[in-house]
């Protein structure tokens, strides 16, 4: 989310040659309706219709997203502010492209163990045991693959959220995947946990957690 638009265009070509896929806005209302598919946020606090330090707090008080301020206030309070609002790393402009390149990795590795922590998660008569990466529906085993364990923990996971396809093709399958990947393992996993109801289609925008 970078206001410069020559500077928004060099910085997309960079990321993208690097293998990131890139979304640019312009706007600070654009970034507040953008955010929710990205895994990391880089963001300039000089934006031409909002604050940005509010749109980092907008962002901040809905998700847990990563965010990267990007922007030319480098005095100790700016940063200080940037921080308190949210951002997750402080990057001030001019700044080399290898640099942010660091950060990005260096952000995104300290948000992954979040998701790894080993436990149970219960829903009713299903359990589901990270550490083992076993299941069990009211007492019985149910046989997964490693992919189709991955899909059942991240949707169950976040049992109020609608998680988009983009997402879970890009946590669970990474470069490797079809066009039907996604659709044949909800499939198969709907039919081993016997019910089409523990993982919810939400037309036009990915899955969530049923109830069984």
């Amino acid at each position: 989310m970078e206001s410069n638009l020559a500077e928004a265009e060099t910085l997309t070509r960079g990321l993208r040659r690097h293998g990131h896929e890139v979304a640019s806005v312009e706007s600070g209302m654009a970034a507040l309706q953008a955010y929710d598919e990205a895994d990391i946020v880089l963001l300039d606090l000089e934006l031409p219709d909002l604050d940005g330090l509010e749109v980092c707090r907008g962002i901040r008080s809905a998700c847990d997203t990563p965010i990267i301020a990007v922007t030319a206030r480098g005095a100790e309070l700016d940063r200080v502010l940037g921080l308190q609002a949210g951002a997750d790393d402080y990057l001030v402009k001019p700044y080399g492209f290898r640099e942010l390149l660091a950060r990005m990795d260096a952000v995104m590795r300290r948000i992954r163990p979040r998701a790894q922590v080993a436990r149970t998660i219960c829903h009713g008569p299903l359990e589901i045991d990270v550490s083992a990466r076993q299941v069990r529906l009211a007492g019985r085993a149910v046989d997964l693959t490693r992919k189709e364990f991955d899909l059942l923990h991240l949707l169950a996971s976040h049992p109020t959220t609608v998680i988009p396809r983009k997402r879970l093709i890009r946590e669970i399958w990474g470069d490797s995947w079809s066009r039907r990947t996604v659709d044949t393992h909800v499939g198969t996993l709907r039919n081993k946990l016997g019910a089409s109801s523990w993982v919810v289609t939400v037309r036009g925008v990915g899955f969530r957690f049923g109830h069984g």
